[in-house]
């Protein structure tokens, strides 16, 4: 039982700090069990089991949440320029659902249906790619927003290179 505490505790802590997703704090956790000295192997499978239930309960509480996490990072994702790719990717490895991650994107494609064009010229404005750079290398511009996930339609209309 104060193995349970202190993990439950653990876990309070890791999130006071850090916003994270279900999987993510459930993989925490696990490495903090087979971190653990002193405790027998019996007793760390027993604590890996209970992992579930401290999940459970820090769900109930709605102390995790992955739709709310997915949320607050795709908003600050696109604050920072990124394209949708790397949205769903980043999302995806944090281990948010597919289904949660579609409907969120389309949430924000409803809500401004320029998103895209827009997170691409916060993207060539950090950068100084094309139009807002000195427009030299148009292949490495074009290069740089293709690997930052942007398809070539917008990426062509944001660079201006006919």
């Amino acid at each position: 039982m104060q193995n349970f505490n202190l993990l439950k505790q653990y876990a309070l802590n890791y999130l006071s700090k850090y916003d994270s997703t279900k999987k993510n704090i459930e993989r925490i956790l696990k490495n903090k069990v087979k971190r653990m000295k002193n405790i027998e192997k019996n007793e760390k499978r027993n604590l890996e089991n209970i992992i579930n239930q401290i999940l459970e309960n820090l769900e109930s509480n709605k102390i995790i949440n992955d739709e709310n996490f997915a949320s607050r990072k795709i908003a600050s994702f696109f604050r920072q320029g990124r394209s949708e790719t790397f949205i769903k990717n980043t999302l995806l490895k944090k281990g948010v659902n597919k289904k949660i991650i579609n409907k969120l994107i389309e949430d924000l494609e409803t809500n401004n249906s320029n998103w895209k064009i827009e997170a691409g010229e916060k993207f060539a404005k950090k950068n100084r790619l094309g139009k807002y750079g000195d427009k030299k290398n148009k292949k490495k511009d074009i290069a740089k927003m293709a690997r930052a996930g942007f398809n070539y339609q917008i990426v062509i209309k944001i660079l201006e290179y006919d």
